[in-house]
Parts: C-alpha cells; structure tokens; sequence
C-alpha cells in the first residue's frame, strides 16, 4: 500500500505588518472596529516593491527542506500553487527551481485560487502514487496586495502576502497524508474574478488599468459566503467519511482563513467547538492559496498539532473550488 508521508512544513510572511489602523490613517472608508466584526482581521503582512512570489516560496521551501533533513538536490518535482506568480511566463515554480539550486526537478504551477495547496497536494500525490516522483515538494504562495484596489474596501481590508510549504514522499516513516478531494465549479466562478492579464483583456492598456481589471473584484459578498459555508461542510464531511472518521474525531481544522464569522457559522452548523479551528486570519489576513499552508506550518511548530493528530484542511476559492486534505500526524 502506497503512503503519502510528509517530511517537513514550512512557512514564512514578510516582516511588514500593515494594521486596520494604518488603512484607517490611508484614507479609507472603514475603522478597526467595522474590518474586525466583519471579518476577524487586525492586521497582515505585504510585501516588499522587490519581493516576488518566488521570493517568499523560497524562504518557507528552504524552512520546510530543513525539517525534512534533506536537501533541494533530493527533489524530483516542484509545484508552486499560486495565483499571483512572478510572471505569465515562465512560472513562478521556475523562478524558485532556479534560487533553490534543484535543476533536476519538474517544476509547474497549479491555479486553484485559495484552494490552490490542497489542488497541489493533490497533484503531488498522484506524482508519488505512481511513483513518477519520490520526493516533492509542495508550496504555496502569493503576494495578493499586487491585485488590489486600495479604495475598494470591501476587498483590499482582507488580503495579506505569505508561503507556505510541505515536502512528502512515499512510503518510509513520517506523517501520514490520509487523502485529498478537490472539486471546481466553473459555472458560477465569477463572485470572486480578477479579469485582467488573461487573453480575455489583452493587450493591457490604460483604458482596462482604469477601469480596474486587474484587480481582484468580489461580487456579491452575501451570495459567496452562504456558497462558501456550504462547500466548506460538504469538504469536511467527505474527507472524514472517506477515511472513516467522525467530525468530533478531527483534533484540528485548519482551514483556508477567509472569514471568522465565517468558521463561527460553520461551527455552530456542525456543533464543532471553535477551539478546534487554527486561525490565523487576525493577524495575516487571507493569503489566498498559501492560508492554510502557513497555519499548518504554525500549529505543527508551535506544538498544537501533536503526534497522532487528526488534521482536516477544508479549502474554498474563486473559480469555484474548494476540497479538503486529511492528515494523520
């Protein structure tokens, strides 16, 4: 029987800290008070002018290498979930083949907007089931402040930048990556949209910058978030049913950090105690894809993961997709 074990997580957000106070002081219709009832953010990290999405993965890949007590020599395969790579063109997975010094891994992207880390797992769990890979390793990351209308408070208030990372491999000893189930949906993708940069709007010219599409635009708030709680429920429920684990049986969830009230609201549906959920949302804001990559990084280095931990990552993101991994640590 083929195991998916994981080696090591990493994470890592730049040291910038922009707070509901300092949007306040930018200017923008909003207070601390209004962005924290709403969404349960204080504060999140931006990035450096200088500093591209291949920068952070590099920072959280070489943590995750280290845990993993290998080299990036021992890879086979890069996958870098994202949807703000450095360029079109090559991706960002080959940006940070190259500052890794791996010229022997496969290296590409998977877009799956927030749900992009478990999209990747996915992906990378194929690679070692059929054993076309050995080692690989898994990151996520984005600098989601590049996309943003800073006047547009309904969506700049919630974005922050970050990457985070995981090796696995197959068989052998380590923690024990139980399943992942991923799904999209893209019929109705078009709440959460960043429409400019595709073949859709080119070439870019100052009459698409003007009319801000190539920001991220989130249409219909209300109508994502009942969406969004019920793929939430479905993920979680089928990843314990596929490995036969009741919900009261998952000593975490650690979920893409999209909304507090969110959690709160699915937590009550499922009688979870909010004490079971990671967050990390109060302080990084949503990192979209990388979100639960970092939170994972955090809970496993800060000791509230323990061994023999039953973990759930349910995911959802623009595009629609959404879908859960199921960890045994």
């Amino acid at each position: 029987m083929n195991r998916i074990r994981i080696l090591g997580t990493g994470s890592y957000v730049p040291p910038k800290v922009l707070t509901n106070y300092d949007l306040q002081r930018m200017g923008l219709d909003t207070t601390h008070e209004w962005i924290v009832q709403r969404t349960g953010i204080s504060e999140r990290r931006i990035a450096d002018p200088d500093v591209a999405t291949s920068d952070l993965a590099l920072e959280a890949s070489k943590k995750a290498l280290e845990m993993a007590g290998i080299t990036s020599r021992d890879l086979d395969l890069i996958i870098v979930a994202t949807i703000t790579p450095d360029t079109c063109c090559p991706a960002a997975a080959n940006w940070l083949q190259a500052k890794l010094d791996a010229p022997q891994a496969i290296t590409f992207d998977v877009t799956a907007a927030c749900s992009g880390f478990v999209f990747a797992l996915n992906v990378a769990e194929q690679y070692l089931k059929t054993g076309t890979a050995r080692i690989v390793l898994v990151v996520a990351s984005e600098v989601m402040t590049r996309t943003l209308n800073w006047k547009d408070r309904n969506t700049c208030i919630l974005w922050g930048d970050g990457a985070g990372a995981a090796v696995l491999t197959r068989d052998g000893e380590g923690h024990q990556l139980l399943s992942t189930h991923i799904h999209t949906d893209g019929a109705n993708g078009q709440d959460l949209l960043l429409p400019g940069g595709g073949s859709k709007t080119t070439p870019i010219s100052h009459e698409s910058v003007d009319k801000n599409l190539h920001t991220l635009n989130m249409i219909e708030a209300n109508a994502s978030f009942r969406v969004a709680v019920r793929h939430f429920i479905e993920a979680m429920r089928e990843g314990a049913e596929y490995n036969g684990i009741e919900l009261n049986q998952v000593d975490w969830f650690i979920p893409h950090q999209a909304n507090l009230r969110m959690f709160q609201t699915i937590a009550k549906m499922l009688d979870i105690p909010m004490e079971r959920f990671y967050l990390t949302l109060h302080k990084y804001g949503n990192i979209s894809s990388a979100s639960c990559a970092i939170a994972l990084d955090e809970a496993v280095r800060d000791g509230s993961i323990k061994e023999g931990h039953i973990v759930s990552l349910p995911v959802f993101g623009g595009g629609l997709t959404w879908g859960v991994a199921m960890i045994r640590w």
